[in-house]
């Protein structure tokens, strides 16, 4: 148990402590806000896979009995140079009015940071960039977005060519795979990480448990596609069309890929911009940080984009030299943590 101060505790959540979690999350949010949070909060926080003992990862700060702040994380199981560690994704750090400007916020990280094999980070706001700072964490940057727009000055043009590459390379793609859409991931997906794995120096485990509890079994409502042949899975997408003020956009949320196989990526990209166009996007937008995937993604037309989501990451329970954060060999996407929601 941490004290941030003589009449504050820091401890790990109780089942008991929910009805008050609610309550602070009302006050702190608005009761819209705080609704949509309480929609996914069984989901994102009892029911994910990861949990080391089984109870949400949440540390809470106690001013004389009464909760005052939270911090709340995604346990996952996480790759780092070839070992597996447990790790939490840090997600929604709340304090309360009353509990602010006591020193909450650096104890409820400090807390977080000594208690996980690894803390991480995603869509940093520009308050936790600068704590992370002062903390001395090494500094990563922002996952690289790549676009695809499906429509230029020429419109209609545009249109047609993209229809007739992708009618040329889906004749091509049928020779490598077939993609097929699905519900649920099966035990060919577990086996595709653990082929793809070595590619990468960072990465969370994507095996099928995991996968059904993020994008299957979650509130949003994801598209999936996975890429067979031979028997096997060498990939699989992620996606959702979203209609926004000025446009629709296709977002490729997740994907994998072996990286040791030259095909699949490209044969994914393609099949993945005919589904766009027949869902009359302007664009296809993804991020991703590994340098092993980017080449694809310039040979299909993608484009670099305006980035997005700061990220972070202080590795605990392993030794990594200081080049370990260079972070070209790490796998994170937009499905990573909880942004995409």
């Amino acid at each position: 148990m941490e004290r941030a101060e003589a009449m504050i505790e820091i401890d790990r959540y109780r089942a008991e402590d929910k009805p008050a979690l609610a309550s602070m999350y009302r006050h702190v949010l608005g009761e819209s806000r705080a609704d949509a949070l309480l929609q996914r909060w069984e989901w994102q926080y009892e029911r994910n896979p990861s949990l080391p003992d089984g109870a949400p990862l949440i540390w809470v700060a106690r001013e004389n009995g009464a909760i005052v702040g939270q911090y709340a994380t995604m346990p996952v199981r996480l790759w780092v140079n070839g070992t597996e560690i447990d790790a939490a994704w840090g997600t929604d750090v709340m304090v309360a009015p009353e509990g602010q400007r006591k020193g909450l916020g650096h104890r409820l990280f400090e807390t977080w940071d000594r208690n996980v094999g690894a803390a991480i980070g995603l869509g940093l706001t520009d308050a936790s960039t600068g704590l992370f700072r002062k903390l001395g964490w090494p500094e990563l940057g922002q996952v690289p977005r790549f676009v695809k727009p499906l429509h230029d000055e020429h419109g209609r043009l545009a249109a047609l060519l993209g229809r007739m590459r992708g009618a040329l390379g889906a004749t091509h793609d049928r020779a490598i795979g077939q993609m097929e859409p699905v519900t649920r991931f099966g035990d060919e997906i577990s086996r595709l990480w653990e082929r793809s794995a070595r590619h990468f120096a960072f990465a969370v485990r994507r095996d099928a448990r995991y996968l059904d509890w993020k994008f299957a079994d979650a509130p949003t409502q994801y598209s999936i596609a996975v890429l067979r042949g031979g028997g096997e899975a060498s990939g699989y997408v992620v996606y959702r069309h979203v209609a926004e003020a000025d446009k629709r956009a296709t977002i490729l949320v997740d994907f994998l890929a072996d990286p040791g196989d030259d095909e699949a990526l490209p044969t994914m990209l393609r099949w993945l911009e005919r589904e766009a166009r027949g869902a009359r996007s302007d664009v296809i937008r993804a991020f991703t940080t590994f340098e092993g995937y980017h080449g694809a993604f310039r040979d299909a037309g993608w484009v670099s984009g305006a980035l997005a989501f700061r990220f972070v990451a202080k590795i605990n329970a392993v030794q990594v030299p200081p080049e370990f954060y260079s972070s070209e060999r790490w796998h994170v996407t937009a499905g990573d943590s909880d942004v995409d929601r």
